[in-house]
């Protein structure tokens, strides 16, 4: 199961991204680790990838400091039933190195 990040709508209400519940528990982790990340200033407006696969959480995208990467990770420890989580979000190069 694979959630693509949505960027909040200024009148969306940051808990409430699905209309319906989730069937399965892959599928109701994703959308509880989501919505933590949401909920957070950090994580809510950076572009997160959430997979579960067998209450194992992956995280990808690009996010814009080493704060927000770490927050990120946190967030989805916190959801219940998660056994592991692999951080693979990458930092946003924004000041490329002189040559």
């Amino acid at each position: 199961m694979v959630l693509p990040w949505p960027l909040p709508d200024e009148n969306a209400h940051p808990f409430e991204p699905f209309p319906t519940p989730p069937t399965d528990d892959d599928t109701r982790l994703a959308v509880a680790v989501t919505r933590r990340l949401l909920g957070n200033r950090l994580t809510r407006r950076q572009r997160i990838t959430v997979e579960v696969q067998n209450r194992v959480v992956i995280l990808a995208g690009t996010v814009e400091t080493p704060d927000v990467r770490f927050t990120a990770g946190e967030l989805a420890w916190g959801a219940a039933g998660v056994a592991d989580v692999c951080n693979a979000l990458r930092l946003a190069n924004r000041h490329r190195p002189r040559r």
